[in-house]
């Protein structure tokens, strides 16, 4: 018989054990070792059988179990020694509290998902790992920063595989009380409801359930409410679940209503409001706009005023380097909401053009959720430094006139969260050569620290724990794959994992493109090489879906199947035990599609080498001797013949290269291998974390925002109303901006270093005051079509004078380089609280 419902019944902790609440429904347990430890020791087998959750495991204890732990002298101190360091962890300064001048006084980090942990599923991939990372990593520097998401009830799916190997979905139901969640109440104790008037004349309700990640709230709307009729109850049933209009209403409700939650959450603990509103992918662009409406019926700004206020306080980040990552909605269906009170005040035409694809190639029919995000955020960033340049050419069109490498779209390579990622055996190594767990901040390369042969057994310790987990899921998958799981995978053999997401450019099955010499590979009776690979498909791809299948009816072949295996339900968990037993990370996508591919980063902290395309972060830290790079076949004329040879040179590399470094041994021990290992812990470590990736958030997006932000709120939104109306005067007047003529003196016939260029230039300014634009000289190295390359001098012009109506701009320029050189002029807007001078796309060229 089935339940209707079920849910955890905790047991009664005496005074003594009291703390352990506190420390079961904060989620630092989750990347504090001591935390976990203790934990794990009431009951190893039932800890295994919870997910590893405290609050589960609490529940499920029993009370016969507590109350003899509670009397343990020697556990009841553990228990106390963890609460202090929690409380200290919680309360003492941290990074942030020691930076000087300005800074934000809160964050509001929106994003569609949240990877804290396995236990709470509430992620599919890189970009909801990224967002769990991101928290914890404010929470360790200090960070005032609040998380915003939703509530699935039934989280991302759990993968199955069939004996036909196609995967199969499912969708356990989650009890937020037993994952450690609390809903925010009102002071009288009755739940926050967050409401959005939606069409039909209906109300969206939702409720929020809020988990502490160690200093940082993460608040999770929730639309399984009484107060929803039966339909509005799924609108947070799974994540990336539907589409069309339950997408749009999960849109919705995480931007409009997580404003809500947010105003409700500073309201409830008096938290000061946030300055600064980070716009976590697209999914969450509706933020902006129930800000503006705040703006426009709290405090009666004009909808151009209340638009630059949001944008001056809201940093918009960029996951998708291909088109069809975007969220996309129908232009009519948006229209539709819009047109109900769900944004009170605002101009709904007004607000649909923010989204509107009204570019050359956009569908007028369309809302685009990234096109929203870069119109409502001024601060606009990319994901690695080469996704930063994919995304200025991918979305270049928002700013015509504005040459790709100046779209105003910066980038900041992610990073992953050290402490959840590094695996245990590797962090008590560090503790005992170190001193303590920052294994990010230690120079690996000292033998006389870390001998070859205690890094080498740490590293074959933690292969061997992978091969335990790999045998122990095929046993229990229950498919023909459970009738050889007990022989497969060799601690002695190079492992390579590859596990992620399973779109077609991710090229799962890339290598498979030659099988039978795969298979050579893998069954090299002398190196023989290994392959362990795990991932999902969108439920709705059947595409993937048939990529994953294909992988695994090969790793079922007799000849190979002790050699590679796909492990089902690839998770954080399974993340844990993956990436620290590899020898080897391969990521192999079509470039440049990979917006960073964090996965092997988290390999790299545990002392795996890197096999990659030049794609993402690899493309700017790969230095050859933290792994090997995948050469692009560029030149290829074909989809498939590019396959081909991108194959060719993976198999190249594996077996000429990877085999040979692997399995030459001294005294047992891969003494070159173990360089490139120390060396990849060493240098990778001080960049590929998270760490890092949010000090530059605050330093390059956060902190001028929150002083943009400030300057444009001051006096009544004194500068934002001036801003406004600058900018409507600048856009109405562009047109007659032109540059009438540039002429250039001071130089002989053949120029020459040194020599000194003087450049005027006439500039009808269609009725602006010269000090409404910026007019530039812009020079560098010219090639054979005159085109400026490479970098290029940017030099202000000042006015002199006026000339046939005309106003006269001059400028000196020392020459300073020799070859083929260039220059042009032209006009920009200019006003103090812009960040970038093209940011609405406004540039006059001289021609």
């Amino acid at each position: 018989m089935k339940a209707l419902r079920t849910f955890t019944v905790r047991p009664v902790l005496s005074e003594r054990l009291a703390p352990l609440d506190r420390l079961a429904s904060n989620w630092r347990w989750s990347w504090s070792r001591a935390t976990h430890a203790l934990f794990a020791s009431m009951d190893p087998g039932l800890w295994a059988q919870v997910g590893e959750n405290p609050s589960r495991m609490l529940g499920a204890l029993g009370q016969a179990r507590l109350d003899e732990l509670g009397r343990d002298e020697q556990f009841v101190a553990r228990v106390d020694e963890e609460d202090e360091r929690l409380r200290a962890y919680l309360t003492g300064d941290r990074w942030f509290q020691s930076l000087p001048g300005p800074k934000p006084a809160h964050i509001a980090y929106f994003s569609p998902e949240f990877g804290v942990d396995g236990s709470l599923p509430q992620y599919s991939g890189g970009l909801g790992i990224l967002a769990g990372d991101h928290l914890k990593s404010a929470s360790d520097l200090g960070v005032p920063l609040t998380g915003v998401g939703l509530f699935y009830r039934a989280g991302y799916f759990r993968q199955s595989i069939a004996d036909d190997g196609w995967q199969r979905e499912s969708y356990p139901v989650l009890d937020p009380y037993g994952l450690g969640l609390t809903l925010l109440r009102e002071d009288d104790d009755t739940p926050v409801e967050i409401t959005l008037a939606v069409t039909g004349g209906r109300t969206l309700s939702a409720r929020v359930w809020v988990a502490d990640i160690g200093r940082v709230p993460l608040l999770l709307l929730d639309s399984e409410t009484p107060a929803n009729p039966e339909d509005l109850r799924h609108v947070t049933d799974r994540l990336y679940g539907g589409g069309g209009e339950h997408r749009l209403l999960q849109e919705l409700l995480l931007g409009i209503g997580g404003v809500r939650a947010v105003r409700a959450w500073c309201r409830i603990t008096g938290r000061e409001e946030p300055d600064v509103y980070h716009t976590n992918e697209g999914h969450a662009g509706f933020q902006g706009l129930e800000r503006m409406a705040e703006l426009i019926t709290g405090e009666g700004l004009g909808f151009d005023a209340a638009l630059a206020q949001v944008r001056a306080s809201t940093v918009f980040t960029t996951h998708t380097p291909v088109p069809a990552g975007i969220d996309r909605f129908s232009r009519d269906l948006v229209a539709e909401y819009l047109a109900t009170d769900l944004l009170a005040g605002l101009d709904a035409d007004r607000a649909l053009a923010l989204g509107a694809e009204d570019y050359p190639g956009g569908d007028a029919g369309v809302f685009n959720m990234a096109v929203l995000g870069l119109h409502l955020g001024q601060h606009a960033n990319g994901v690695s430094r080469l996704h930063g340049t994919v995304s200025r050419a991918m979305f270049g069109t928002l700013w015509p006139g504005v040459d790709t490498d100046e779209v105003p779209i910066g980038s900041i390579t992610n990073g992953v969260h050290a402490p959840t990622w590094v695996h245990p055996a590797l962090k008590a190594l560090s503790e005992r050569a170190f001193g303590d767990a920052l294994t990010t901040e230690h120079d690996w390369r000292d033998r006389d620290v870390v001998g070859d042969g205690e890094l080498w057994a740490v590293r074959t310790a933690m292969k061997q724990e992978l091969i335990a987990e790999a045998r122990g899921r095929l046993a229990a998958a229950g498919s023909t794959a459970g009738a050889w799981a007990g022989n497969v995978l060799d601690p002695d053999v190079l492992t390579i994992g590859f596990a992620r997401r399973v779109p077609t450019y991710k090229r799962l099955t890339l290598m498979l493109r030659d099988p039978e010499r795969l298979t050579r590979l893998l069954t090299d009776p002398e190196r023989p090489v290994q392959i362990v690979i795990g991932g999902k498909s969108h439920p709705a791809d059947d595409s993937g879906k048939l990529l994953i299948q294909q992988l695994v009816r090969f790793s079922r072949d007799p000849r190979v199947r002790d050699r590679i295996v796909f492990l089902p339900d690839y998770d954080i968990t399974l993340a844990k035990t993956l990436y620290p037993g590899c020898d080897v990370w391969l990521n192999n996508p079509l470039r440049p599609l990979e917006a960073c591919g964090t996965s092997g980063m988290k390999a790299a902290l545990n002392g795996a080498l890197n096999l990659s395309v030049l794609d993402g972060w690899w493309d700017e830290w790969f230095d050859g001797r933290n792994g090997w790079a995948i050469p692009t076949a560029d030149t290829a004329t074909s989809d498939s013949e590019r396959d081909d040879l991108e194959a060719a040179a993976l198999y190249d590399l594996i077996e000429h290269q990877l085999v040979p470094a692997f399995y030459d041994r001294d005294g047992g021990i891969p003494v070159g291998w173990l360089e490139r290992v120390r060396h990849t812990m060493t240098d990778l470590g001080a960049k590929a974390t998270s760490d890092r990736m949010v000090r530059e958030y605050v330093g390059a997006l956060y902190t001028p925002a929150a002083v943009h932000a400030h300057a444009l709120a001051a006096d009544g939104h004194a500068a934002a109303i001036e801003l406004a109306a600058y900018i409507a005067r600048v856009r109405a007047a562009w047109v007659g901006v032109r540059v009438r003529s540039v002429d250039a003196s001071g130089l002989a016939q053949q120029a020459r270093a040194g020599e000194r260029l003087i450049v005027r230039a006439e500039v009808e300014l269609g009725g602006l005051d010269p000090a409404d634009v910026a007019v530039q000289l812009v020079s560098g190295r010219a090639d054979a079509d005159g085109d400026l390359t490479g970098e290029r001098s940017v030099r202000a012009l000042d006015p002199t004078g006026a000339h046939e109506g005309a106003t006269v701009f001059e400028t000196m320029l020392d020459l300073d380089v020799t070859g083929p050189f260039g220059y042009t002029v032209r006009v920009v807007p200019q006003h103090p609280h812009l960040v970038s001078a093209v940011e609405f796309g406004l540039v006059a060229f001289a021609s």
